[in-house]
């Protein structure tokens, strides 16, 4: 079941990073959630299956933003092409869903807890590999986006991830 899941984490990366489509980046993007659930909650502790629903709700809910903004776009302009995101509405949605992916400010409120729940080599993964597929969109579709408001969330999240850093009780 480990193996499973570590080719299907890799698989679901590769898919996304590679597409120029934006069917083909959701299903990559939801492999990946539906592959790291079985690794969040492997201890069967409560916290575990606690961190893994937080997770699955947040992942769905950006997901199901990505695609409604990916959707709105083709509706407008008739390009299903992750480069070609033109609309207002739809550049608006991809910030909101990248974000909840990413767990930038002011989105970020689920990853500390769902890192309180995992374990450390989870942990890992969560914080590098998961990272990967959104912030590869996000490249993708950088000049499309507002630089204005992805400025102000990136200094957000560097200032309040450090301020909140010191409050910190574990190192884990």
């Amino acid at each position: 079941a480990k193996l499973i899941s570590s080719t299907s984490l890799f698989l679901g990366t590769a898919v996304t990073i590679s597409s120029n489509h934006w069917v083909m980046a959701w299903t990559g993007l939801e492999i990946n959630t539906l592959a790291i659930l079985p690794l969040i909650s492997k201890s069967h502790h409560p916290r575990a299956i606690e961190a893994s629903t937080k997770y699955f709700l947040i992942q769905a809910t950006a997901s199901t933003l990505l695609l409604f903004s990916s959707t709105i776009n083709a509706w407008f302009t008739g390009q299903w092409d992750i480069t070609q995101l033109t609309h207002p509405a739809s550049c608006l949605l991809l910030t909101i869903a990248i974000s909840m992916k990413l767990g930038l400010v002011p989105f970020h409120f689920w990853f500390p807890e769902v890192l309180q729940g995992s374990s450390l080599p989870t942990n890992l993964l969560l914080t590098t590999i998961m990272k990967l597929p959104p912030t590869t969109l996000l490249f993708m579709t950088a000049h499309s986006l507002n630089p204005t408001l992805l400025s102000l969330m990136a200094i957000a999240s560097a200032a309040l991830g450090g301020w909140m850093g010191l409050n910190q009780t574990q190192i884990r």
